[in-house]
């Protein structure tokens, strides 16, 4: 593909399983050939960077100060300047490499303050399209097949910023009347943005997690899913397992454990075949939708 497929995982709600589900796709697709791209703007806490046993060396160049340019910066008025000055170490120095196949750039302290920085900006599209700016202009030359960003649980200017960028959304869900409530409003707050701005961004993938099948209730609530999103849904639900949570303070993903548990085992394949879907979904996209991805 000349352009990398993008999606970003959101939903209005915390502790849904967002950055989990970002760090396990992207493995996935690392997995399955592709060349993959993870962005964290959920903020300062480095959960997703913390998924790949990167974040001691974050936090040492934070310390350090040798923490400039990062993903903050890419949003100021000043980055093209900055970009000029330093060459392709303005892009390199963001990223770091992984033990897991997959490419990262962390969060950082300045996502603290950027909402209301980018609050500040009069001119809508301006405010709104500085990551897709970005993405277009210094990611896509590096040759990602994928470009996956992990979102705040929170509509703000930065998740407007992430939604922008990659038209498509990616909602872990849980198995509970609140989280149903929250998919709902996520799909009328994605009509409103194609309402006012003209931007299509769609809700590519509700996907089913820490689900728990042996009660009644999660069934109820996955068919409940389905009915409700029949276009977005995926019937591979990924389970609960204390091994993604253990694997996860260890600084790995459960693709990364020698000795996974059963249901460590089930999620690997449910990530595995929901990759391939969003692979297939977003292509499919991709080829109908306008150049630039914009409404006519």
């Amino acid at each position: 593909m000349s352009r990398s497929i993008r999606a970003c995982t959101f939903l209005d709600k915390g502790g849904t399983g967002k950055t989990t589900t970002a760090a396990h796709l992207g493995v996935a697709l690392a997995e399955q050939g592709n060349d993959v791209l993870l962005i964290d703007l959920a903020g300062k806490q480095g959960d997703l960077v913390k998924h790949f046993g990167r974040w001691e060396t974050v936090e040492r160049q934070i310390a350090e100060d040798d923490d400039w340019p990062n993903i903050s910066t890419v949003f100021q008025d000043q980055w093209g300047a900055i970009a000029e000055k330093l060459g392709d170490a303005a892009v390199d120095d963001l990223i770091l490499e992984t033990d897991e196949g997959v490419d990262l750039i962390p969060a950082h302290p300045g996502l603290d303050s950027l909402d209301a920085e980018l609050g500040n900006i009069d001119d809508a599209h301006d405010r709104y399209s500085r990551l897709d700016s970005f993405l277009d202009e210094y990611i896509e030359p590096l040759g990602y097949d994928a470009i996956l960003i992990d979102l705040p649980g929170l509509t703000n200017n930065v998740s407007y910023n992430g939604l922008w960028a990659a038209r498509n959304v990616i909602a872990p869900v849980e198995m509970g009347p609140f989280e149903s409530e929250q998919a709902e409003a996520l799909r009328a707050d994605l009509d409103k943005i194609g309402a006012n701005f003209d931007v299509d961004v769609e809700l590519a993938m509700v996907l089913p997690n820490k689900v728990d099948t042996r009660t009644k209730l999660a069934e109820e609530y996955l068919d409940a899913f389905e009915e409700a999103y029949p276009e977005a849904f995926v019937s591979s639900h990924v389970p609960v397992s204390q091994d993604i949570r253990n694997a996860a303070e260890s600084g790995r993903t459960a693709f990364a454990l020698e000795d996974p548990s059963t249901t460590a085992r089930r999620a690997r394949e449910a990530f595995l075949e929901n990759a391939a879907t969003l692979v297939e979904r977003l292509e499919e996209s991709e080829r109908a939708a306008p150049v630039g991805g914009e409404t006519a």
